[in-house]
């Protein structure tokens, strides 16, 4: 595989179902690498399976389609005629064709995340608007006002003024609703000055709609202080009542997120943290008796992160996701808790829609060697029961197994193929899994991928890679970002390593890096490469480099002052300088659970685990990879450590994107990242 080649490939989007079960729309987007763009649209497949079709081919792009409850229309948004706004259109459902499109809003703070009633009668949806506004022309008024001054100051006067890749200003989201025949949106939030819902990166929507219509539930933080906070809380708010008030119904102390009724309106499920400013605490299954006001946790033993959570259509059965020793399963469980059961054995699933009959789950399916492809599942073909007490399957527990491409073990049927040509030209080798012991008597998982054409007679370079978070994962899945399979493809073995803070495996393993950033995952990591070297004899453990971003980078950092065993490091936006990172990020609650304080109130603990406190040690070849628009690592922690890698004489070089944030998105910059990245690591082991 190459560049190119990863970039031909088709990115799935989100999927919707229609009422009547029998077709599954989808938004699929094309990059086009020459134009350096990326376009999204609409199709629709058969949800039994068959051909594909687009339902709109707009030059601006189309997303998020959604069908309308009584299966007449699909709404969608674009930006056809300027800024992001809801589109309608009719459906027509015996050929799964839309009519002529017509624009639902016209707001200057745009639209985005827009829902149907369940009555079909009316659609929610967010906008970012001045808090102090009343209507739109209020806000146009302003931006135009903002647009026109010659001055682009701004003042601070509370925190998380910048968030990801952007200065919060003085907007705020706020949640709509209108009527799907058109006319005014009416905000359901007036006067708010915090956002609702709360910022997010992606994942399911944070408010929905009771099935009667009359009722919403959201998120929102009501914390003065959201940079150091992640107590959003789950609010209802009666439709049916114009002086109605948002009523707050949860009650943890952490993060609540991800508001779903049941079909029949008695109870309101959720994902739930206990502990307050911990943003990776696990995240539980909740149930709330709608008549009683009792909260429950549905599977108090399940040691796994709830991640997306889908209702059985008679509301006995709920369906989610969590993931798994580098596995993203979906489970079934009854409402009582009991009967958990695990629907898939590989890959990383996501967007979970039970279809009206119940017998099956449409959703997004990934592996390491697969982009996103939509399958259905049977709900009635259980793999394995868990036990809800011990958290263990009921027969021997078995560690996952990845199989090549062409051998999977398919839990359901494919519904679309939208990198079928592509992928059967390619040497994409399989990943292999390993287990070994570390420190604390604890077993960490490991993965290994071979180059294409691999001769197990040969010595191999190795690209050592480190995972950000920390609390994240290697596992059975496909990024565009830090793709393993590409990585691989000039010839190095791959190697991956899950330690202390990788979540799947039970939330003490994920505790293990608080206060501890470069303990034991550092020793995890070592151990792990250690167990590859002797395990696996086609390593050339002579030539490693280590490769981070994120967290990632700051482990890469850390490596650098603390081992010498690798030919070269690659870092990415990792965090140089703890202390003076707190200072120029915005998210503090991450560092202040990190590092168990601030400062100046534990500055022991922040210099203890500081990459820079070791510069003296730094003598392996560098390559410092930071971007300007990073506000969750500022890029002074790039300029911080190239200076030093500088000064102290050591090889070293230094990619800096200005338009970029902690990602590198456009096509044309990730071009030259995988480039820069790859003729270092080249430079330096071959």
């Amino acid at each position: 595989m190459t560049f190119d080649d990863m970039m031909k490939m088709r990115r799935l989007g989100d999927i919707a179902v229609s009422p009547d079960g029998r077709w599954v729309m989808y938004s699929a987007t094309d990059v086009d690498l020459t134009k350096n763009t990326r376009a999204s649209h609409l199709w629709i497949v058969p949800s039994t399976g068959g051909e594909s079709h687009a339902l709109l081919a707009w030059s601006a792009g189309e997303s998020r389609g959604r069908f309308a409850p009584d299966g007449k229309r699909v709404l969608f948004e674009s930006t056809r005629e300027g800024g992001q706004q809801i589109w309608l259109a009719d459906f027509e459902a015996e050929q799964g064709t839309l009519g002529r499109a017509s624009k639902l809003t016209s707001l200057s703070t745009e639209a985005d995340g827009a829902t149907w009633s369940p009555d079909s009668k009316q659609i929610l949806f967010a906008s970012s608007v001045y808090p102090d506004c009343s209507d739109d022309s209020c806000n146009r008024s302003r931006e135009e006002e903002k647009a026109q001054s010659k001055v682009k100051a701004q003042v601070f006067t509370h925190l998380l003024y910048r968030h990801w890749t952007a200065f919060t200003g003085d907007k705020r989201s706020h949640l709509f609703l209108i009527s799907a025949d058109g006319g005014t949106p009416r905000d359901l939030t007036p006067g708010n000055v915090h956002d609702v819902p709360p910022f997010s990166l992606g994942g399911p929507d944070g408010y929905a709609f009771s099935p009667d219509s009359k009722e919403i539930a959201f998120e929102e933080n009501l914390d003065p202080v959201p940079a150091i906070s992640t107590n959003s809380d789950i609010f209802t708010l009666r439709l049916d009542d114009p002086n109605a008030k948002p009523v707050k119904i949860s009650t943890a102390a952490g993060g609540d997120h991800s508001p779903a009724y049941s079909p029949d309106g008695k109870y309101l499920a959720w994902r739930s943290q206990a502990r307050g400013g911990y943003e990776s605490d696990r995240f539980r299954l909740v149930i709330y008796d709608r008549s009683s006001k009792q909260i429950k946790e549905l599977l108090p033993n399940f040691d796994r992160w709830i991640d997306e959570i889908a209702w059985g259509p008679d509301a006995t059965k709920i369906y989610f996701s969590a993931g798994d020793a580098g596995r993203e399963p979906v489970f079934s469980v009854n409402l009582d808790g009991k009967d958990l059961g695990e629907l898939t054995e590989e890959g990383e699933y996501g967007d979970l829609h039970v279809t009206p009959d119940g017998k099956r789950i449409i959703a997004s399916k990934m592996t390491v060697r697969t982009p996103s492809e939509i399958e259905a599942l049977d709900t009635e073909k259980i793999l394995k029961f868990v036990d809800t007490v011990n958290v263990r399957a009921k027969s021997a527990p078995v560690e996952p197994t990845f199989v090549a491409a062409g051998h999977s073990i398919l839990a359901g049927q494919p519904l679309t193929h939208l990198n079928d040509a592509l992928l059967s030209q390619l040497d994409l080798p399989k990943m292999e899994s390993f287990w070994f012991p570390s420190i604390g008597r604890v077993r960490v998982q490991g993965f290994l991928i071979k180059p294409p054409n691999f001769d197990a007679s040969k010595k191999y370079p190795v690209k050592f890679l480190i995972h950000g978070g920390p609390e994240g994962a290697w596992g059975d899945s496909w990024s565009y970002r830090w793709n393993a399979e590409l990585l691989a493809a000039n010839g190095y073995v791959v190697v991956m390593i899950n330690p202390r803070g990788s979540v799947g495996y039970g939330q003490a393993f994920v505790d293990g890096v608080n206060g501890d950033w470069g303990g034991k995952p550092y020793i995890d990591l070592m151990r792990g490469l250690d167990y590859a070297e002797i395990h696996y004899p086609f390593i050339d453990k002579s030539r490693e480099c280590a490769l981070g971003a994120s967290y990632g980078g700051y482990m890469a950092d850390w490596i650098l002052g603390h081992s010498q065993r690798f030919r070269c490091i690659v870092t990415h936006d990792g965090m140089f300088n703890p202390e003076s990172a707190y200072g120029t990020t915005e998210e503090l609650w991450f560092n202040e659970w990190e590092f168990k304080g601030t400062p100046w109130s534990n500055r022991a603990l922040y210099r203890r685990w500081s990459p820079m406190l070791a510069e003296t040690n730094f003598k392996t070849p560098t390559l410092v990879v930071h971007s300007q628009l990073d506000y969750r690592l500022d890029v002074s922690e790039g300029y911080q450590l190239f200076t030093t890698l500088q000064r102290m004489g050591v090889p070293s070089k230094m990619l800096y994107f200005p338009d970029e944030g902690h990602w590198i998105m456009k096509p044309q910059n990730s071009q030259l990242w995988y480039k820069t990245v790859n003729d270092w690591v080249d430079q330096w082991t071959k």
